[in-house]
């Protein structure tokens, strides 16, 4: 911020120091004097440069600001082997019956109850 208060009125002295050079060589509506651009234009294009550089460097300082943050934790890693406790959980019995077998229809009629 403190530099576009510098960089502004300097923009503006240029300007008004190379007003003629402006005006014949850089002034996009040269060719239409009914508008009496007069080397506006360029100033207007300096200026929105100059806007847009700055946001620019705003949005850098604050990326910096914002690492330098996250970065800047002291924090102290302790990497001591800690005991490990392992349970051991029964095994699992599995069993396969292919689909390809014969079933007894009578199997599942017949069966005690389900509880």
């Amino acid at each position: 911020m403190l530099v576009k208060v510098w960089v502004i009125p300097l923009l503006y002295l240029d300007f008004e120091i190379r007003r003629e050079y402006i005006v014949a060589n850089l002034c996009e509506n040269k060719n239409r004097p009914q508008m009496h651009c007069d080397g506006k234009c360029y100033l207007a294009k300096r200026i929105a440069a100059l806007d847009e550089q700055e946001k620019r460097q705003a949005e850098k300082t604050y990326m910096s600001r914002l690492i330098d943050q996250v970065m800047d934790q002291r924090t102290d890693f302790s990497f001591a082997q800690q005991p490990v406790a392992v349970e051991l959980l029964p095994r699992a019995v599995f069993s396969l019956t292919s689909c390809f077998t014969p079933r007894v229809a009578v199997d599942d009629i017949f069966h005690p109850p389900l509880v």
